[in-house]
């Protein structure tokens, strides 16, 4: 909470704007639920410039409106009452800032780079909003525009303690942390406390605090706050592209805060686009200057494609894996024999697989517990995958038996890797309680399908050979590798 001497600050700051005296009257509007189409009108009349801003508002495409508004009381007839109280409000508020902005601040402080980065995060959540269906979109510029209102304050009540801060962390949340630890309070809460004192309306002044805290529930739908954190970064990104942190920064916040993926994204990329030219027309700011404002959004698109497609390649992939090991799971298993096994038969390939089974498992279990021997399977599929190549695959198969499909390898050429695999289970050195050294061996069977040895109908029938081997192994003392023969199926285990 912002302290006694902080609090005189705000309140005696020469430094900071007054607002104009139509700026205080749309504030008594904002805070009005009765307020009226001819009392706005009245008002926004007063100022020349914000009417023919709010008649190009109202005209412009970011409204789509298919009448054309040539007086403010047809551009509040397609705006809405509601709407241009808000909309009006934001310019107002903007435009004194900004002009009050360039002196008494921070010498480290980039004024045009502050508005651009506020009136990007405006349109960012109004875009937000307008993807998701919500109905207070102009709300939602005012919000996203004001958000970060604190950090303007802090250069202004107190420039000698805020400069080194303010220039040592250009990351946002790092800027917000260390405000907290030095001054006890961050810029949140005290554009909250400036908002409350021009008696902004309270559902956006809040904004201020709620939207710099921690996702809440997603269980009601997309709330005010949870766009304003989302805009945050959708800003930081566009007006920063090179950084390449700041397109995970913007992924992530809004799957945490909104629960929308990259798709959604590009939606409100798209939005963003059209509504820019407006966006900018009404603050009287260029956001991208001689930037080619196109350019980017297209590489904002293309970015966002190839990280969509490089998360959903990474969600198969963990989809496909054993959460403990790593290796593959069963049923990526049986999908990739299918295929091996179908292109062996077509081309005449060699195809082999080994079923490893680690020998006398459970007592591992049993005698040090089950967190022991997970830890030891984990460290043997390591040490096979330190061993095979790249085209093999490692599934575990079940408990402690695991399966390898050896692609192109005939039975002669697999001897020497399972022979390998064997040996670097049985070395490893596995650590329990008091650090005592525990190792482990493994049986293993192998099964080959070749053109001209043994040719097996089914990936199905090659499982089944390579368990009889591997049951061949485990009663003749485990320790060892047998390869299937078709004698051993007149054996009985």
């Amino acid at each position: 909470m912002l302290d006694d001497n902080i609090k005189r600050r705000l309140d005696f700051c020469t430094t900071l704007p007054s607002l104009p005296a139509v700026a205080v009257k749309i504030i008594e509007l904002a805070n009005d639920p009765d307020a009226d189409i001819g009392t706005a009108c009245q008002y926004i009349s007063m100022d020349p410039v914000l009417s023919a801003k709010l008649l190009k508002t109202a005209n412009a495409p970011l409204y789509k409106s298919r009448r054309v508004a040539t007086n403010i009381r047809q551009a509040v007839s397609i705006l809405g009452t509601h709407s241009v109280i808000v909309i009006a409000l934001s310019f107002s508020l903007s435009n004194s800032l900004m002009k009050g902005s360039r002196t008494g601040y921070l010498a480290s402080f980039n004024h045009d780079n502050f508005w651009r980065r506020s009136i990007t995060s405006a349109l960012a959540c109004r875009a937000l909003g307008e993807k998701l269906n919500l109905s207070f979109l102009d709300d939602l510029l005012l919000a996203g525009l004001v958000q970060e209102i604190g950090i303007l304050i802090f250069s202004a009540i107190m420039p000698e303690e805020y400069e080194p801060l303010y220039s040592a962390h250009k990351n946002h949340d790092s800027l917000l942390k260390a405000e907290r630890k030095v001054f006890g309070f961050g810029h949140d809460e005290l554009g909250y406390a400036l908002l409350k004192k021009w008696h902004i309306p309270d559902y956006i002044a809040l904004c201020c605090v709620a939207s710099h805290g921690h996702p809440g529930p997603k269980d009601h739908g997309p709330t005010l706050q949870a766009c304003v954190a989302t805009s945050r970064y959708l800003a930081g990104y566009f007006l920063f592209p090179q950084e390449t942190d700041k397109l995970d920064s913007m992924v992530e916040s809004a799957h945490e805060w909104l629960g929308v993926d990259c798709e959604t994204l590009l939606e409100v990329i798209k939005i963003m686009e059209t509504g820019l030219k407006s966006i900018e027309d009404l603050f009287d700011i260029s956001i991208y200057g001689s930037l080619d404002a196109a350019t980017i959004m297209s590489e904002a698109k293309d970015l966002l494609i190839v990280h969509n497609l490089a998360k959903i390649k990474d969600l198969e992939e963990k989809s496909q894996r054993d959460g403990l090991t790593g290796a593959y799971n069963r049923l990526h298993f049986d999908e990739t024999l299918l295929r091996e096994f179908h292109l062996s038969t077509q081309y005449k390939l060699p195809l082999t697989i080994a079923i490893i089974d680690l020998d006398y498992f459970k007592q591992i279990n049993d005698s040090y517990g089950h967190a022991a021997g997970d830890a030891l399977l984990t460290a043997v599929v390591g040490a096979i995958f330190d061993q095979i190549r790249q085209d093999d695959t490692l599934s575990r198969f079940g408990g402690e038996e695991f399966a390898l499909i050896l692609p192109g390898t005939t039975l002669a050429a697999s001897r020497n890797l399972i022979s390998r695999l064997k040996d670097s289970i049985s070395a490893i050195n596995f650590k329990v309680n008091n650090n005592r050294i525990v190792n482990i061996t493994a049986s293993i069977g192998v099964a080959s399908n070749e053109v001209d040895t043994n040719n097996f109908l089914t990936p199905l029938d090659m499982i089944k050979a390579a368990d009889t081997a591997l049951y061949a192994a485990k009663n003749s003392g485990r320790n060892r590798i047998i390869e299937w023969h078709p004698l051993l199926s007149s054996f009985k285990f």
